[in-house]
């Protein structure tokens, strides 16, 4: 399984393929290498289009592709993962599914023992948040940086942090120990993809020794 680290780029809803598909190539140009679909306003019909084509998009730039809370999406479009809210069925029975290749993600907002019951059935990797305010998740309540360095002394699995993220307060959370800041509005929303992406994996270069995801 590749490393996980620097940008998690999570898709906005967007019922127009041709330009989801404009804007996520964008963003793996400029070094994107992990995409979560999300999309909670599109039919199984149109969710089942994009995700095809967005699989087929991310192995062209060797990149992981993540399906949010669809265990059946992830599998017939032989995603390289999924990632599971806490209500959004059992980890332990999408890893059996998903075998043992595949990345396994879980929501564990602002809970340490989420985290380790989500580690101990399966995930290989956990997503804490939200950190600022949120556009899509408004009313999230938000959690402390400090959640992100005690995860990371607990545990031994990239930790995510999600939630309100841009460029200007996503250094807060990677020098607090997140090794992938997910972002929806602040990357897909920005003026120009590419550069928005760079620009977030540079965040990643010298931290900890190590680089982000760039090409």
């Amino acid at each position: 399984m590749k490393p996980m680290r620097g940008l998690y780029g999570v898709t906005p809803d967007e019922a127009n393929s041709a330009h989801l598909l404009s804007r996520v190539r964008g963003a793996l140009a400029g070094g994107m290498r992990i995409l979560q679909y999300r999309n909670k306003s599109a039919n199984a019909a149109l969710r089942l289009e994009q995700a095809t084509a967005l699989s087929a998009l991310c192995r062209e730039f060797d990149a992981t592709l993540i399906i949010n809370d669809d265990l059946e999406l992830a599998i017939a479009v032989d995603a390289g993962g999924l990632h599971l809210g806490g209500e959004d069925g059992s980890l332990a029975a999408a890893r059996a599914r998903l075998g043992p290749r595949k990345r396994l993600g879980a929501s564990c907002y602002r809970s340490l023992d989420n985290a380790e019951r989500a580690i101990a059935e399966g995930a290989d990797h956990i997503a804490f948040g939200s950190f600022f305010v949120s556009t899509v998740k408004p009313g999230a309540v938000r959690s402390s940086p400090s959640l992100l360095t005690e995860a990371k002394q607990k545990f031994k699995v990239p930790v995510v942090a999600i939630g309100g993220i841009t460029l200007d307060n996503a250094p807060v959370l990677i020098s607090a120990g997140a090794d992938s800041v997910a972002v929806i509005t602040a990357l897909f929303g920005a003026p120009d993809v590419t550069i928005a992406a760079a620009k977030f994996n540079a965040l990643f270069c010298g931290n900890s020794g190590q680089g982000g995801n760039l090409p």
